[in-house]
């Protein structure tokens, strides 16, 4: 049997393969293991953006953001360039918002957190050749970068203990302002991701609570002015256990 390639195991997850190298795929993922949790971790992100993101995709584009997105113009964009612009604007929670402005009331923003964090993961999580801006081996750059941009002191927490490696981090545009985003990955191409941002909103520091947005299980909680939430489409104790680990770490 051939070697299969990275390449062709995206491919399979997407449905792309001839039947004959499908057929060859499947043979290879059943005595490799190690490739068989990877691709079966793909599907379960590629199933969240779907329940997440379709509907939303399948809508009509509100007029009023089809004229905001072509302002003055002669000859209107074709119609995927609009859509595109409104779902980037979506994905960076910046429609309805104004740019790093919030109109939500502090409990709405609280509530929001989750969905946000979550929205955050299945968008940026199945990403393969760039998951992050920043990678794990300049770690006390990304660390040092992301707490200049959200002026607040932050953490990556070290999760090797439950056998999740740092991939690195991201900046990211929120609803109230910049927010990190911290990617690790496990041995079988898990993905977990903590999304930190600072609560403007004043909220009290809370225990652990815990979400389920569209397949993503989210603990999320907040301490000493920020806003923490750990993402990942994992079972739920294991979630669990990993936030515990986050919490106690930045707490320190």
């Amino acid at each position: 049997m051939s070697e299969i390639r990275e390449d062709e195991l995206h491919a399979y997850v997407d449905g792309r393969l001839p039947d004959e190298r499908r057929v060859e795929v499947e043979a290879w993922l059943a005595v490799h293991p190690e490739d068989e949790a990877r691709v079966r971790a793909w599907q379960a992100q590629n199933r969240s953006l779907h329940e997440a993101f379709d509907a939303v995709l399948n809508e009509p584009l509100p007029l009023e953001l089809v004229r905001a997105a072509n302002p003055g113009r002669r000859h209107a964009r074709p119609a995927w360039r609009v859509a595109a612009t409104v779902a980037a604007l979506s994905f960076t929670g910046l429609i309805g918002y104004g740019i790093g402005v919030s109109t939500q009331p502090a409990n709405m923003q609280y509530a929001a957190l989750p969905r946000d964090a979550a929205l955050a993961h299945v968008v940026f999580s199945p990403e393969q050749r760039h998951p992050v801006e920043v990678e794990a081996r300049h770690a006390d750059h990304l660390v040092s970068w992301l707490s200049k941009r959200l002026g607040h002191e932050l953490h990556a927490p070290d999760f090797r203990a439950q056998g999740f490696e740092l991939l690195g981090g991201r900046l990211l545009a929120g609803q109230g302002g910049p927010v990190a985003q911290f990617m690790y990955q496990d041995p079988q191409a898990r993905r977990v991701t903590l999304y930190v941002r600072r609560d403007g909103a004043g909220q009290a520091e809370t225990g652990f609570r815990h979400a389920r947005e569209d397949g993503v299980e989210v603990f999320y909680w907040v301490d000493r002015d920020l806003g923490y939430a750990l993402s990942g489409v994992i079972d739920k104790a294991e979630m669990g256990r990993l936030a515990d680990a986050a919490y106690h770490q930045i707490g320190q």
